[in-house]
């Protein structure tokens, strides 16, 4: 099977292609394309353990991209499509790249699978397509209503999705997971940031009074599901991934700071973030019912996350003059 990985030398699309090319994958994979366009989250040191494997091919560009994405779909069997501005704070400054890359780029690639005769298109998502919930839990039939820019172009390439499978009848899925952690994800995002920052003596950053809830997913478990959904999943279907763990952020910072041998003195209140969302919860018992189950429990894969990025600071120390 010949895969093209969209955004593959991201956080989870570089998790991903080591999976797909290490042996762990359930995909039987003889040809991996990786497309990326390599703006600032992209890195191609995130594929560094497999840069010389004979079965993957690299090529830097844009989903949105009208010339090249038909060519290289042309004889792929499957899409699997991480490329996506993804950092809520960003889309609040200047949603137009997240409009550009996750709505238009979205269209862009499924125009070209249905041209090319893509067996299978997998759109990788967010449960904050899903806006926030005071109790229980979202199914995939809960209703879209995203409070952040980022969210609501998510939202827009799912719905865009969802009309290629019912109008063309392409062969699509779509995956909503929850916040993920593990290694190589740039330092911008909490675990990173609040990691590499202590690791330099500075102060982190909490919101608010701290208590938003986030449930927590490990990249190799986010990526186990997201095999699950390519190989067995129903055409045309939404699967919720999630990890099993809600934690406030105040619990999680406290979770972190102990793990790095610092204390709530390391720790700043900042106003809130606009809109931000009190509470997300998925329920995944649909991927369940086809196999699913978190494997990396949390205080373990946590500590394993900051462990890689206390072992890696030639890895993130150039990142972080550029992550906010």
């Amino acid at each position: 099977m010949h895969v093209l990985v969209t955004g593959g030398a991201g956080f989870i699309g570089s998790n991903y292609v080591r999976r797909l090319l290490n042996g762990r994958s359930d995909v039987n994979a003889d040809k991996v394309t990786v497309l990326d366009k390599l703006t600032y989250a992209g890195n191609t040191a995130n594929l560094d353990p497999v840069l010389g494997h004979p079965a993957l091919r690299f090529v830097q560009g844009d989903i949105g991209d009208p010339d090249l994405v038909p060519e290289l779909l042309t004889g792929v069997d499957a899409v699997v499509n991480f490329a996506a501005e993804t950092h809520v704070d960003r889309s609040i400054q200047n949603s137009a790249e997240f409009v550009t890359t996750n709505v238009l780029g979205t269209q862009n690639l499924l125009q070209a699978a249905l041209h090319t005769g893509v067996g299978r298109f997998l759109h990788v998502s967010t449960d904050e397509v899903y806006g926030s919930i005071e109790s229980g839990s979202w199914t995939e039939e809960w209703p879209l209503t995203p409070n952040s820019p980022y969210a609501a172009a998510k939202a827009g390439a799912d719905l865009l999705v969802r009309s290629y499978a019912r109008t063309h009848g392409l062969n699509v899925g779509i995956t909503r997971c929850s916040n993920n952690y593990g290694p190589y994800q740039y330092p911008e995002k909490l675990v990173p940031h609040f990691v590499t920052t202590l690791a330099r003596g500075g102060t982190v950053p909490l919101y608010g009074d701290g208590l938003n809830v986030r449930d927590w997913l490990h990249v190799d478990d986010h990526c186990r599901g997201i095999d699950l959904v390519l190989t067995e999943g129903a055409p045309g279907e939404v699967y919720n991934i999630g990890g099993g763990t809600e934690l406030t952020n105040h619990q999680l910072t406290g979770l972190i700071l102990e793990a790095c041998g610092a204390d709530w003195s390391s720790v700043r209140r900042v106003p809130d973030r606009k809109g931000h969302d009190r509470r997300y919860s998925l329920d995944d018992s649909k991927l369940r019912a086809l196999g699913y189950r978190p494997q990396v429990e949390f205080a373990r894969g946590l500590a394993a996350t900051i462990a890689w990025y206390r072992e890696n600071p030639a890895w993130w120390e150039p990142l972080t003059t550029t992550a906010a």
